[in-house]
């Protein structure tokens, strides 16, 4: 029976840069996933990742294969396509990324640091003693074999394979809600010649094709594009891959192109989990529902909460035993660098669901929504409305009040939230009073928004 410090289930991009970071400090590593190495980074999603995240994480930027097309910005069209918002900022340039490449990338990091990787593994289930995670049991080569460690690292994606099967008294959530999770199908087509603006990214609002969510044209290299759109699982929703086909690819953009790939998958677009440790296990990624809830992009939080895991784990190992205690400041690293603005983000979220496109038009087209609004709000940032602001938005908007005042609620939501997430507790035994004003606050935006 072989023993590692650390077990990470799944080589995503969290799990590499878990992998990759607890190395780094002389731990132990062994990652496990269930596709062969060469296969490994391919997964359907937006390909988008903002180069802000790579300086957090000290990277260097993609230059090679993996590197698709550099973006300057966003593009955000009204349901109406009359009104458009341009958004160029520093944490909006990035890179459209080959992903497959892009996982080997960071696959051979962590390898380089010394991790073992066990391809074509599947994982079954964890192991527990004493109330600590303390290994898992896999299939491998058609034998079921046990791998233990001092530490498992859940970075097996929104499955959630660790997750699912922690106990309640782990205090960690097993469930993802259907109205928390979007629906979403992309294809990768191309095109018969390049379109002329290749700089930006292009999200299209319009409740009738995408309800709850959006479509996405994003280019890449060679006149190819990620196309693809996401609906939000609340009650009855339409099937992702028909709305693309009946209301995407039937434009006159796409006529003639060739599918080169598609698939379907599921982004959990809601604020981070409450808690994502426990004895011996911590969550990452996907797996704690680290996905940014207005565009969904999840690469670069997976990222950042992997290195947090790794940084975490290596102290915690060093001082003692892997408690839910001396893990706990995973969370607090986590929320204070990036969850908070993703729970304030829930809450525009939820603007964004209960307005209808009649509402966004108009309020696109005379400005009670602003680029900078958006701006500000995608990127967690506190804003608001001074008094003749406020006062030149009610005159534009005077058909439109019952929208303005949504949009002062979802504002002054967004403020409590964040205040809310700076007080993060530092221990474990302060958490269920934060988690019950956690939920209370979100059940809050819901009746006032939805």
């Amino acid at each position: 029976m072989e023993k590692f410090d650390v077990l990470v289930v799944g080589a995503g991009t969290a799990g590499c840069l878990a992998a990759k970071t607890a190395a780094e400090k002389g731990l132990k590593v062994c990652i496990i996933d269930s596709k062969n190495k060469e296969n490994i980074g391919a997964k359907i999603c937006g390909d988008a990742l903002g180069e802000h995240h790579l300086k957090t994480l000290g990277l260097e930027k993609p230059k090679g294969d993996e590197l698709e097309k550099k973006i300057e910005g966003v593009q955000i069209f009204s349901p109406d396509l009359n009104t458009v918002f341009t958004i160029e900022d520093k944490d909006f340039v990035g890179y459209i990324l080959n992903r497959r490449l892009f996982g080997q990338w960071l696959l051979n990091k962590a390898i380089d640091k010394g991790a073992l990787l066990m391809e074509s593994t599947q994982f079954l289930e964890p192991v527990f003693d004493g109330g600590f995670v303390v290994g898992g049991k896999v299939k491998s080569a058609g034998k079921t074999i046990q791998l233990m460690s001092k530490v498992v690292v859940d970075a097996s994606g929104f499955a959630g394979a660790v997750r699912q099967k922690l106990p309640n008294e782990m205090g960690i959530e097993n469930k993802i809600e259907n109205e928390d999770v979007e629906a979403c199908y992309r294809e990768i087509r191309q095109l018969k010649q390049e379109d002329e603006n290749t700089k930006y990214c292009e999200i299209y609002l319009n409740s009738e094709v995408t309800p709850g969510g959006y479509t996405w044209i994003f280019p890449k290299r060679g006149a190819k594009v990620n196309v693809g759109l996401g609906i939000c699982m609340r009650g009855k929703f339409p099937n992702p891959k028909k709305q693309l086909y009946k209301h995407i690819l039937s434009k006159p953009q796409f006529e003639g192109s060739l599918l080169l790939s598609g698939g379907a998958w599921w982004d959990p677009t809601r604020r981070p989990l409450d808690n994502m440790v426990g004895n011996g296990v911590i969550l990452t990624g996907d797996a704690a529902s680290l996905v940014n809830p207005i565009h969904g992009g999840g690469i670069g939080p997976s990222m950042l909460s992997g290195f947090f895991a790794g940084k975490k784990i290596a102290e915690a190992l060093e001082n003692g035993e892997p408690t839910q205690s001396s893990l706990w400041g995973y969370n607090r690293m986590y929320m204070d660098s990036y969850g908070k603005k993703q729970a304030s983000l829930d809450i525009f979220r939820m603007f964004l669901i209960s307005s209808n496109d009649e509402d966004l038009n108009y309020g696109m087209n005379y400005k009670l929504v602003t680029e900078n609004d958006v701006l500000k709000a995608s990127m967690g940032d506190e804003f608001h409305l001074n008094v003749t602001e406020a006062a030149t938005r009610v005159f534009r908007g005077r058909k439109r009040l019952g929208f303005l005042r949504k949009l002062k609620t979802t504002i002054d939501m967004m403020r409590q939230v964040r205040v809310h997430y700076d007080v993060y507790p530092n221990a474990p035994e302060d958490f269920e009073a934060w988690r019950l004003k956690t939920v209370e606050l979100i059940e809050l935006g819901k009746k006032k928004l939805l």
